[in-house]
């Protein structure tokens, strides 16, 4: 297929440039790498910081932020390097590729496995996340008009429902091409509700808010030091969440000219792309800790620490869900791609799998409308079974980083630079994949036991808040 849109590209203008790979020119630059990055990093778990940092409070908070903001950065500058190929300078379309080239099959089946577990995990995020910003609309204003002391509560699964339904309908967008609009609208709501999170704590600051803060971890008599363990636990795990885009890096130096070359430009473009995002999570985290201190909610939009101005907290989750609709679409493409090129390679004569019917201005495949359907039907009853912010959040982040962020980065750069075994390089980069894997693995059962506490007390079709 490659080859004939390429053929066909040179029939049509044979002025055309083409790149050593045969497909048009690439234009990115540093500066559209860098806002490809910021867009990938900067998302809903922004909104989780100040509760991790109520969690862990000031001195271990930041310093988490800060080591995986370096952790993510360093193995980013590594995966970099492996765009190419160290043989002949072949290129990695994707991350998967670059596995494949790299480590071979086996690793490469676990990678497949890692990566799609991710967009599948974070669809189901955002479906939860979306439900809960469209119900604080709703409490939002009922606060108004009745008073704070006013219970409120509303039903999340009709506004889940709601949603699913609305990404039924952009589901059927053939493929990742089509959705740059809705990319470009989504980044700007992400910088919208985030800003107004950051204005709305800046402003409870100057009000005089004298919160409860802590150095270190807080010591709290409300909950159990076992309760308090898993906490932190959890708020590891969501900061690992914020950091989880390295298993985009590759498409994106994939956009990138061919001279300077890719890996230089994108080392550069990460530690542009990654200074900021953390600048932004500081901002975030550290005026929203400031603001709540250790009685911050899980989100802190929708948590009501905020009440007033109403109109301003409607416009923040209104934000949020026009940016979630987007980035839903913008993660889950990958895997829908996936199994229908699967299915289609399976059954190449089947009129079902293969055939599209015109119907007016649109393209319909009875394949993709089932299976597409189906994917956010099911993926939206699990919201509805799970529908708690913080604790999924972590369960990803946690279950993610190490493996996509840590592990393959490091493995890749070892086999493509051929570092020697047992060389110092060698033990300190296995050091300190071992250790992030500790670290996950604590995040993951911490995040496991408050799915379970929550699943115990919830129940379906009730108010989760």
């Amino acid at each position: 297929m490659e080859k004939e849109e390429s053929f066909s590209l040179e029939k049509g203008d044979a002025n055309l440039e083409l790149d050593d790979d045969g497909k048009p020119r690439r234009t990115g630059t540093c500066i559209t790498a860098s806002a490809h990055i910021i867009t990938a990093v900067v998302g809903s778990g922004v909104l989780s910081l100040t509760w991790c940092l109520a969690q862990l409070g000031w001195i271990v908070g930041t310093t988490f932020l800060v080591v995986f903001a370096a952790i993510s950065w360093f193995t980013c500058i590594l995966l970099a390097d492996c765009y190419r190929s160290s043989v002949n300078g072949a290129r990695n379309y994707n991350y998967m590729q670059a596995v494949k080239t790299n480590l071979g099959g086996l690793k490469y089946r676990f990678c497949g496995i890692a990566q799609y577990q991710t967009l599948v995990g974070v669809s189901i995020g955002y479906t939860i996340t979306s439900s809960i910003s469209m119900a604080a609309i709703k409490r939002s204003n009922c606060f108004h008009k009745y008073g704070h002391d006013k219970e409120c509560h509303t039903l999340n699964t009709q506004y889940l429902i709601i949603f699913a339904c609305i990404e039924i309908i952009l589901s059927q967008i053939p493929d990742f091409h089509k959705l740059s609009f809705i990319s470009i609208v989504a980044t700007i709501m992400s910088f919208a509700y985030s800003s107004i999170g950051i204005g709305l704590s800046i402003a409870k600051i100057a009000g005089g808010a004298h919160p409860n803060t802590s150095l270190w971890i807080p010591t709290r008599t409300n909950i159990s030091n076992m309760d308090k363990m898993w906490n932190t636990f959890c708020a590891v795990g969501d900061i690992a969440f914020a950091y989880s885009f390295c298993a985009v890096l590759i498409e994106i130096q994939d956009t990138l000219k061919s001279s300077p070359p890719e890996n230089k430009v994108m080392k550069t473009a990460t530690t542009i792309g990654i200074s900021a995002s953390t600048s932004f999570y500081m901002l975030c985290g550290l005026l929203g800790y400031a603001a709540f201190g250790n009685d911050a909610p899980g989100n802190y939009l929708t948590g009501f620490g905020f009440y007033e101005p109403f109109w301003l907290i409607d416009i923040g989750n209104m934000c949020i869900v026009i940016h979630l609709v987007g980035a839903y679409q913008v993660i889950v493409q990958p895997f829908f791609a996936f199994v229908e090129n699967w299915n289609r390679r399976k059954w190449p004569e089947s009129e079902f799998v293969n055939k599209v019917y015109i119907i007016g201005c649109f393209r319909i495949n009875p394949f993709r409308l089932v299976w597409r359907t189906t994917y956010v039907i099911l993926a939206t009853l699990v919201a509805m079974i799970f529908p708690f912010f913080n604790d999924f959040l972590a369960l990803i982040g946690s279950t993610t980083f190490w493996p996509l962020s840590v592990y393959f980065p490091i493995e890749m750069y070892i086999s493509q630079a051929k570092v020697r075994r047992n060389s110092f390089t060698w033990i300190w980069l296995k050091v300190l994949s071992f250790v992030c894997l500790l670290v996950s693995l604590l995040a993951a059962i911490g995040s496991i036991r408050g799915l379970v506490v929550s699943v115990k007390t919830f129940k379906l079709f009730r108010s989760a808040s």
